[in-house]
């Protein structure tokens, strides 16, 4: 403590004898003497004094943080006039007046009340005058001097922050903070901390220091390639996979973060490399391994793939670390499935000649089970593109037969649908589309292409066309249709008319006589022949019927042999009049006796009492077999429990209002036609009938057949699901069809 007050003092005492001995520009030590000046005003003429006066101030020194016992004695103001006697009084103002500086208002001495700290102001600005006591004027005008803080080492060195964060890449070398190893790695240790001093006085001996924390991140650089943790991966797949299918993932470690991390897959050329593709997960950073094209086990079970993993975004920096890129080896086995069979067809169209017998085989289908197992193959035909079944299969080899005379005519072409199905496994089956073509055999003949009504003028000339036919024929030659026209071989020389072949598939008629009479001869018939020219030849015979008519100068028709029918037969128009009112009188006779005669009443049915019962046979309900020619029993229409009870009528809507009508009760001796009588009562009493006349029917279905029932809609709840059918063909023509669908073999059945 003596210590540290010596300290202060000696520098308060060198620094007051520096400022009284040292000469500064802020500092004035002044002695005014009093002196008059005489001059003349330009204005006035008066003399002017000015006197000479001492006013003595300086600019004071003051230590801070004065820690003394007495007060800091800051220096002295003076004035030349002070006598010291008393009479002056001297008085302080300005920046800390009072407070903290006071002043001996007899001496002049100023002395700091307080510890002052540079820190916070480090200078003051005072104001100091002297004035008389007595007559309180001033001796010296007012003036301004400073008072400055001298500083001393009081505060040591303070951050402006207690902690800072700093980062660093890796492998850095130059920085105001820089690493003090050549090669620290942010994958060793990312996070460093560090505690820096600093003191003032340049670091001498009685110098103050601060302390702050640095914290420091090693940020990352790409300076490490990315490694596979294994060499080789093994996944599986099953052969049926679909396109795209994911089969695994693979990943590569980088240390790096960020996009320094960012590897790209891909698969290098070699086996499989056509198969398979591997896409990058952008999230994971995973290599995802995905079927590129469709796998087959029989043909190759084992898949090698060489998969490299390579950084993004290499640092040209860090190429002499090595390549930046990594590789593995990924085996993918191929599992086995069922297949269906796989038909090895060459073509699937067939070509067979209408004239082909039943039974010749037309083509063959081979279809093979792909799987090594190497199962049976049975072949079938699809009946629904079949309908006919005109064609048949060998459920063993696959040979097409034609089961049914063909026709190309009726259907030129036949699209069927073979299956093929392992017999194993009966899930397992493909369908193959096969294309039939019936190919033509000339086995139509040609005929006309429509019906020719043709006539002749009577005033025809010879040589006259008088009409042009033409043939068509259901056949398709190749090489095209050529038609050829003649006459029949007994008209060869015909008197009237002669056919002339135009080599055009067309012929003409010609006349070869002048005139023709309706009287005469009123219709001509002409035959002719018509022959095609493929193999075998085929010809048929059609005939012109060549009307003879009345003509005009032009040759357009005006009327043909109406007349000449009638004339012959000796009948005139009033003859034929009076025939056809004579037909007309008898339809009318006819209508009106049929009219009459449906008007007449019916005799009803039963007119007596007698039992006729075994004269009633009723045929508009279904029987129920051979006992409906059995008499009614009698017994039944005469036991009222016999009869089902009283129900709705379905023909009108009941009515709440009506009362239930109640059944008269029947006694035993009752006969048919009191029964029958009773009934008919009913329903005329009846209130909720309808206004019209409906018919009630009395009648008892008979018992079953012996036959049983022919139905098929119950065969799935018979014992069995296979049944013989082969006694339908001991049946009879008219079973015959039913012999054909339930009678045929497997490959018959839809």
């Amino acid at each position: 403590m003596r210590t540290s007050y010596c300290l202060s003092f000696l520098i308060w005492t060198c620094m007051i004898h520096e400022v009284h001995t040292s000469p500064s520009p802020k500092r004035t030590n002044m002695y005014l003497q009093s002196e008059r000046i005489m001059g003349l005003s330009k204005d006035h003429g008066k003399a002017l004094h000015r006197t000479k006066r001492g006013w003595m101030w300086n600019q004071f020194f003051l230590l801070e943080e004065y820690t003394g016992p007495d007060t800091q004695y800051v220096g002295k103001l003076h004035t030349d006039q002070d006598r010291g006697d008393g009479s002056l009084k001297y008085i302080l103002t300005g920046e800390g007046a009072g407070s903290l500086f006071v002043i001996n208002e007899h001496t002049g001495d100023i002395h700091a009340a307080k510890k002052l700290d540079r820190e916070e102001k480090s200078l003051y600005v005072l104001r100091a005058k002297a004035i008389d006591r007595k007559t309180g004027r001033q001796v010296e005008p007012e003036s301004e001097f400073i008072i400055k803080i001298h500083d001393i080492n009081d505060n040591e060195p303070k951050f402006t922050k207690e902690i800072y964060t700093a980062s660093v890449p890796e492998k850095s070398s130059v920085g105001i903070i820089k690493t003090a190893l050549p090669d620290m790695s942010r994958e060793n240790r990312e996070q460093y901390q560090v505690v820096i001093q600093a003191k003032d006085m340049g670091g001498q001996m009685g110098g103050l220091s601060g302390t702050t924390t640095v914290n420091i991140t090693l940020t990352d650089v790409n300076d490490n390639p990315p490694r596979f943790p294994q060499s080789t991966y093994q996944f599986s797949s099953l052969e049926s996979a679909p396109l795209g299918t994911s089969l695994g993932r693979i990943k590569a470690n980088d240390p790096d973060v960020g996009e320094n991390a960012e590897i790209e897959y891909s698969i290098a050329p070699g086996d499989g490399s056509d198969v398979f593709d591997i896409i990058t997960d952008k999230d994971t950073q995973e290599g995802i391994i995905t079927v590129k094209k469709q796998l087959d086990f029989e043909k190759k079970n084992l898949y090698a793939l060489k998969v490299e993993a390579t950084n993004v975004h290499p640092d040209p920096r860090f190429f002499y670390l090595g390549p930046f890129k990594d590789s593995a080896l990924v085996k993918i086995y191929v599992e086995d499935i069922d297949e269906p069979p796989v038909f090895s067809i060459a073509s699937n169209l067939l070509e067979v000649d209408e004239d082909a017998r039943e039974g010749s085989i037309i083509g063959q289908v081979v279809a093979q089970d792909p799987d090594a197992a190497r199962n049976i193959i049975k072949y079938t035909l699809d009946r629904h593109t079949d309908l006919d079944r005109i064609f048949n299969i060998h459920s063993g080899n696959g040979s097409i037969f034609v089961s049914k005379t063909l026709d190309r005519e009726a259907a030129p072409w036949h699209n069927l649908t073979v299956i093929a199905t392992e017999i194993s496994n009966p899930k397992q089956s493909t369908q193959a589309p096969i294309f039939i073509r019936i190919l033509d055999i000339n086995d139509h003949a040609p005929e006309f292409a429509k019906y020719y009504e043709t006539f002749v003028c009577e005033n025809a000339k010879a040589g006259q066309l008088i009409q042009t036919i033409s043939a068509v024929d259901k056949d398709e030659p190749p090489r095209g249709h050529k038609f050829f026209f003649e006459l029949v071989p007994e008209y060869t020389v015909h008197p009237n008319f002669s056919i002339v072949d135009n080599k055009d598939n067309t012929a003409g008629v010609v006349t070869r006589r002048n005139g023709y009479s309706r009287n005469k001869m009123s219709t001509y018939v002409l035959p002719v022949v018509i022959f095609d020219n493929d193999y075998p030849i085929q010809s048929s015979t059609g005939t012109l019927t060549i009307r003879v008519c009345a003509c005009d100068s032009r040759g357009n028709m005006q009327s043909c042999n109406a007349e000449a029918l009638l004339l012959p037969a000796g009948l005139s128009t009033g003859a034929l009049v009076a025939i056809l009112l004579c037909i007309v009188i008898l339809l009318v006779l006819v209508v009106l006796f049929a009219a009459m005669k449906r008007q007449r009443k019916k005799e009803p049915l039963i007119i007596s009492k007698d039992d006729v019962r075994d004269n009633i046979v009723t045929y508009n309900d279904e029987g129920g077999g051979e006992e409906d020619t059995q008499a009614f029993d009698i017994g039944t229409l005469r036991n009222p429990e016999a009869r089902e009870e009283s129900k709705m009528r379905r023909d009108v809507m009941p009515e709440t209002i009506f009362q239930i009508r109640r059944t008269v009760p029947l006694w035993e001796n009752i006969n048919v036609q009191d029964f029958i009588h009773r009934r008919l009562k009913e329903n005329d009493l009846d209130p909720t009938a309808p206004p019209y006349d409906s018919l009630a029917t009395y009648a008892y279905e008979g018992n079953d057949s012996i036959a049983n029932s022919l139905s098929s809609l119950e065969s799935l709840t018979t014992d069995g699901g296979n049944q013989d059918y082969d006694y339908l063909s001991d049946w009879g023509p008219r079973f015959k069809k039913l012999a054909d669908m339930y009678g045929g073999d497997e490959s018959d059945q839809d």
